[in-house]
Order: C-alpha cells, then structure tokens, then sequence
C-alpha cells in the first residue's frame, strides 16, 4: 500500500486585494522527508504556511494533510502538525517547562503525561537545566530549542517550521537543522522548512514571487542548471523565469 504524503499541495493561489501572492504552488511531501521552501523575503513562504495552518481563509486550491483535506476536516489535520512561527510565539514570563505544559492543556492531554512528554522534549533540545528558568532569560537560539520542543509535544507527524533559524548564530542555526533532520531520518516526521539562507538546503522546493520554479533535490538542480552551487543554481532559476 503506497503511503500518503504527509502534506500535498495542489494549485494554490492567494491575493491580497489586487496583489497576487501565490500562484498555482503544487508540491509534496512525503513521510521522513526533509524539505526546504527557499525563497527570498517575500516570495510568499509565510502566506503558504499561514494557509496550510488555517491562519487565513484558503480559497484556491487543496492542501491536504496526510490525504485529508484541510477545509473539510481542520481539527484533525491541525493535530498531525507541529508549527514553528517566524514571530516566536512564547510566554516569556512562564518557564521553559509551563510553556510545555500549556501547549500540551490546549491539545487535551493530561498534566502528567504532558510534564512526562515535556521532560523527554527538553532534554532533547538540551535544555534541562534550564526548564525551571523564564524564557526571557534564555538566548535567542535556546528560545528556538524551546519552540521546536513545544511543537513537538503532542507528537506530529508533520513540521511545518517559517525562517527557523533567523537572527541565530552558526552553531544555533546548526543545532536547529540537525535536530530537525534526526526527527526526520530516525522517526519518519515530514518537515516543511521556509528559509532564504541558502546553505540550509537538501530537497528543496524554489518558490519565487509566489510562483514554484523547481522541485527536486539540490545535486539534482545543480546539474539541471550547470552550476557549482545551490546559490548559483537559485539565482539561475530565478533569473531564467524573469527573462521569460
């Protein structure tokens, strides 16, 4: 039995009033995959991912989650994923743990299986120490560790993560790309990861003015566009469609 993409997106469009910001985006993931939406600042990556976790209204084309269309079945789909925003989105006054422990109230678990879920999560990102203390006092790149352990503590199956690893240093931006890909190399979670840093690359997905301008893993593209690297290979699709 073939299994099902954990995400599938089929001619996606959206506008602003006038302003079209995604046109026809078709693409999928599977199960384990580690794919990166790469594009410049505002190429429409946080419109894709505010679409496919219901923050706007969807009114052209499917997204379907694990074969299950997103309009017609929103509860479960939003409970397969786990969002990492590119605003951070914690409580700055609660600790590292409390913030845990409210994400898993929202989601219906209980107080000890939350506090047990929590423990494991936080000691993942290496953050045990820590769990006890405010997130205002943690750095930039320990609150990201922060995020990603909450996001993961109802258990999804699919990540969707925007501009992850913005403002953080190289050893942070590393940490994030390496714990995110174990997840998916070791327990088969699909991650859906928006950047415009080009170095954060592996299969990737090159969306430029709200437009999908190729698919594919990165040897794949590089010997498509004769280039000796991923940048070059992005400014080549780029500029190609643009003289187009």
């Amino acid at each position: 039995m073939t299994e099902l993409p954990a995400l599938s997106i089929e001619g996606l469009g959206h506008a602003f009033g006038s302003r079209r910001v995604l046109s026809n985006v078709s693409f999928s993931l599977a199960p384990g995959d580690f794919t990166v939406l790469l594009g410049l600042n505002g190429a429409g990556k946080t419109t894709l991912f505010s679409l496919a976790t219901r923050l706007y209204v969807q009114r052209e084309g499917v997204i379907r989650i694990f074969g299950m269309d997103i309009r017609e079945r929103a509860s479960e789909c939003l409970r397969r994923m786990g969002v990492v925003f590119q605003q951070p989105t914690l409580d700055l006054d609660l600790t590292v743990e409390r913030n845990l422990l409210y994400h898993g109230s929202l989601h219906g678990i209980s107080h000890r299986e939350a506090a047990q879920r929590a423990a494991v999560e936080i000691e993942r990102v290496g953050l045990t120490e820590q769990r006890r203390d405010k997130v205002r006092q943690l750095s930039g790149g320990q609150r990201r560790r922060v995020e990603i352990a909450r996001c993961l503590l109802h258990r999804p199956r699919l990540l969707l993560l925007d501009e992850p690893t913005v403002g953080l240093d190289i050893a942070s931006r590393q940490f994030m790309l390496d714990h995110v890909r174990r997840l998916c190399r070791e327990e088969g979670i699909a991650a859906l990861w928006a950047t415009h840093l080009i170095d954060e690359v592996a299969r990737v997905v090159v969306l430029h003015r709200g437009e999908v301008r190729a698919v594919g893993e990165a040897a794949q593209l590089l010997g498509e566009t004769r280039t000796p690297s991923m940048r070059a290979a992005f400014e080549t699709l780029v500029q190609e469609r643009a003289a187009a």
